[in-house]
């Protein structure tokens, strides 16, 4: 086993581990056990995540130095953002993530004004996500890049996520559900990338190390975004 294959393979021992297909709420989602109050919860809660989805990479970009890097990693922005159809009113504009993520939740019976306006968003949910934010702001591009590989293992959670909502939750309108069929070509190409960079410049065993610490740091920002979802809002709570 070369070197490369051992770092890699720690890497993906951490997701093995620690990736949130494995705490109980996404179990409980997998096997049809929300209730509909639960799974509406955690489609409002998680589209905080998705909206600092394209802010996060921003900040990437901000920090990168290379330009050939630049231009392949701004594809994540146009995925989550969309892409503006032009000012001629003749349309031609591609819907992102963030527009799927509320046809989700208006699949799942939440309005977009609920969402957007982040009225139930949970104070452990925004801890959780603007610390991730800020990890990209602050500390180097590629440990940004690293804690970013929780896509190795997304087609995994988006196809079992995909088959429970069809197979367990008959009120979700399925017509709702593109977000995680895009996610299932989108994930993998990042993955590939963004692996293939912290493979190639983190050489050193101290280098590798703060790779697979922002790896870990991002499991735990998922882990516990749906901590705080599981237990939801305090008793007299108001979003």
């Amino acid at each position: 086993m070369t070197a490369t294959d051992e770092f890699t393979r720690r890497l993906r021992g951490v997701l093995e581990r620690r990736y949130h297909h494995l705490h109980p709420f996404n179990q409980r989602m997998h096997r049809g056990e929300l209730s509909r109050e639960e799974l509406q919860l955690w489609v409002t809660n998680r589209f905080y995540y998705q909206v600092k989805i394209p802010i996060k990479d921003a900040l990437i970009l901000a920090n990168c130095p290379e330009p050939e890097v630049r231009r392949k990693w701004i594809q994540r922005i146009v995925d989550h953002d969309g892409r503006d159809g032009g000012g001629d009113g003749a349309g031609g504009g591609e819907e992102g993530g963030i527009e799927a993520w509320l046809r989700l939740g208006e699949a799942m019976g939440v309005g977009r004004e609920e969402m957007v306006s982040h009225r139930r968003l949970l104070p452990g949910v925004r801890f959780a996500v603007d610390a991730y934010v800020e990890f990209c702001r602050s500390r180097p591009w590629l440990e940004a890049v690293a804690a970013s590989l929780t896509e190795l293992f997304a087609p995994l959670i988006v196809k079992e996520r995909l088959a429970a909502i069809l197979s367990h939750y008959p009120w979700v309108d399925p017509e709702g559900l593109q977000y995680f069929r895009n996610r299932l070509a989108q994930a993998p190409r990042d993955a590939e990338h963004a692996i293939a960079l912290v493979t190639e410049r983190f050489r050193t065993r101290a280098d590798q190390e703060r790779a697979v610490a922002a790896l870990d740091f991002k499991c735990d920002v998922l882990w516990c975004l749906l901590d705080a979802v599981e237990r939801g809002p305090l008793p007299g709570w108001e979003a």
